[in-house]
């Protein structure tokens, strides 16, 4: 029980505690479970003064710029760890040993095969469907496929689950684009990395050797770190409601996946490129840097200042370094790219963007990094969908966990009608 607590005083009632609860960082709860009993509900539109439930996974600290996985900064597991060893500690809660490790990565790069209808189960789309529709339909349907991983009271199967999640993710998004072009699907390759077998599947033709380049490869490595979990976000929370009522891990993951498919979540790095493409050349810059600067303009320049943090985002700090990695050793002709880099330089100088801590985003490097990668637009989404999984696999696995769990029921404020009488006839 708290020793601290809040006192509420309603009308006509006696004052009411309501226990103040500290988790290991960040903001002080009220903990307002037994407010019903009092005729009152909370109105939080968006939950954003609302902690929905309690983890243990990942803090931020918007006003610090903080991102933490498990204990680890971001930025250090981006330089000293890789994508899979993030997932092994996102999804068990410490560190592997090296023996650990070599268990879980060759488990995850030897499950990357679909069952072969699966396969089939592509040629039901439109050839123009876009990637994120195939993912949503595909992930739903593994359910459909794998039945002996279905039942989330045994911890043998949500384990199982979880792997072939992780290990074929990349397989289902590599083949939603390979079926949208028209190429032939490509078949993991087990002797690669998890994102140099990424980017194979991707680019790779049967009638031709491809070669992984170890600078894409490590900006692929670095994308998926970077985007692997971000705390209780729109489609996190789909996943938890969603697994709250019980639905099987590949259902929850469609759900994820279909939040995160919304403009206003996942596509953050389209929209940065879209409005490259409006500015079109470094000439035009001035113009549009003077339009962002005028409060009585509705244009926004894309890219730049963070919704949760409001000094820098930690992410961005890697994924810059990354960008001007791959684009030195592309070297790419691209007038968009050259817009990029002008913006970037002008938002670091520029005592506006400054003073309004207007820095560039991961999502403003992450779309600049894809697109030199060759990469089309429709398919950033999917790729943070296929970094987000393990995310959103590691939430639904603690919520499962956790006991007393009950089935998400937001309450509303109701402002319809009531006492109507149907017309008499």
């Amino acid at each position: 029980m708290s020793d601290k607590v809040a006192i509420l005083h309603l009308p006509g009632q006696d004052p009411v505690e309501l226990p103040i609860f500290s988790g290991t960082a960040g903001n002080d709860v009220i903990d307002i479970r037994s407010l019903g009993k009092t005729g009152y509900f909370t109105y939080d539109p968006g939950f954003l003064a609302t902690a929905s439930c309690e983890s243990a996974i990942t803090f931020i600290d918007g006003d610090e710029g903080i991102l933490l996985h498990r204990g680890y900064a971001i930025d250090d597991l981006a330089y000293k760890s890789d994508y899979l060893e993030v997932c092994y500690l996102l999804l068990n809660g410490q560190l592997p040993s090296e023996k650990e490790f070599a268990k879980f990565k060759h488990t995850v790069l030897h499950h990357t095969m679909l069952h072969e209808q699966l396969v089939a189960f592509y040629r039901g789309f439109r050839r123009d469907s876009h990637p994120m529709a195939i993912m949503v339909g595909v992930v739903g349907a593994l359910s459909a496929f794998y039945h002996d991983s279905l039942d989330i009271t045994n911890e043998s199967c949500r384990e199982i689950a979880a792997f072939r999640l992780i290990s074929k993710m990349p397989t289902l998004a590599a083949m939603s684009y390979k079926y949208s072009i028209g190429q032939p699907f490509m078949y993991p390759d087990n002797t690669l990395s998890y994102a140099g077998n990424f980017l194979k599947m991707m680019f790779g033709i049967p009638c031709e050797q491809y070669v992984v380049n170890p600078v894409l490869e490590s900006a692929m490595d670095k994308i998926l770190i970077l985007h692997a979990d971000h705390e209780q976000n729109a489609s996190t929370s789909t996943v938890r409601l969603a697994g709250s009522s019980g639905a099987n891990p590949f259902a929850c993951i469609a759900a994820g996946i279909a939040s995160l498919w919304g403009p206003a979540h996942g596509g953050a790095n389209e929209a940065c490129l879209e409005m490259l493409e409006e500015i079109g050349t470094v000439d035009r810059i001035p113009e549009f840097v003077a339009r962002a600067k005028d409060k009585d303009d509705p244009f926004r320049l894309m890219g730049f200042g963070h919704r949760v943090y409001k000094n820098h985002d930690p992410r961005a700090t890697v994924m810059r370094k990354t960008c001007h990695e791959v684009l030195d050793d592309l070297k790419i002709d691209d007038p968009l790219l050259d817009v990029a880099m002008e913006l970037e330089r002008i938002a670091l100088e520029d005592p506006y963007f400054i003073e309004k801590k207007l820095y560039p985003n991961v999502d403003f490097y992450s779309g600049i990094v894809l697109r030199a990668m060759g990469i089309p637009r429709t398919m950033f989404t999917v790729i943070f969908a296929v970094s987000r999984t393990i995310g959103w696999i590691s939430h639904w696995k603690e919520m499962l966990d956790q006991p007393g769990q009950k089935i998400g029921r937001p309450r509303q404020m109701y402002t319809g009608e009531v006492d109507l009488h149907y017309p008499e006839k």
